[in-house]
């Protein structure tokens, strides 16, 4: 059921927040035209990993399609890769342009995002299967943390009590280090 939720919720980030509402158009992108393509590459990135996890999860496919899921792992990494260079090289422009400790929690993302996903593919290199979905499930708690973003950064109640300077680096590093948290709580909790 959990997961029912997230693809809604995810879904509906994807629907009406990314790029394929608004195509490439120079009056979209207005001062950002020129990282338009580190933008693209960290939506779809983003978009891939996120689109691609669940089924990544689902154990009744990834049994049966054994081979698919090997290669959509790959397209996930490819993801994950792309929109992490993109993340940094927005965070080292756009974002020192708003404030630095907006560049800080995103590179502290981007970072994070890698690494989880590195430990995943470092894991399977390994044969050790278990250590693997464990590092996949914090990637993914990770990839999920830009559609938290960006519903804690329109939420009514942030949004009236703070200014964007004063809100974003906080929400941004709310969005994956307590869910993280929570994930490692509960991942070692099940272990018996």
């Amino acid at each position: 059921m959990a997961w029912v939720f997230l693809i809604i919720f995810a879904g509906k980030f994807v629907i009406n927040d990314t790029l394929l509402n608004y195509g490439l158009d120079e009056d979209v992108f207005g001062s950002l035209w020129i990282l338009k393509w580190p933008l693209i590459g960290n939506i779809l990135g983003g978009l891939i990993a996120l689109v691609l996890g669940p089924f990544q999860f689902w154990e009744g496919f990834r049994n049966r399609y054994i081979k698919a899921h090997r290669y959509m792992g790959m397209v996930y990494i490819t993801g994950i890769l792309i929109g992490t260079i993109s993340s940094i090289n927005l965070a080292l422009t756009t974002a020192i342009d708003v404030h630095w400790t907006l560049t800080l929690a995103l590179i502290g993302l981007a970072v994070a995002w890698i690494s989880t996903t590195g430990m995943a593919f470092r894991f399977i290199l390994l044969r050790r299967i278990q250590l693997h979905k464990e590092w996949m499930v914090r990637s993914y708690v990770v990839t999920f943390a830009f559609v938290l973003f960006r519903w804690l950064n329109e939420s009514p109640y942030f949004v009236e009590t703070a200014s964007f300077i004063e809100r974003g680096s906080t929400l941004i590093w709310i969005s994956w280090v307590v869910p993280l948290f929570i994930t490692e709580i509960i991942l070692q909790w099940n272990k018996k």
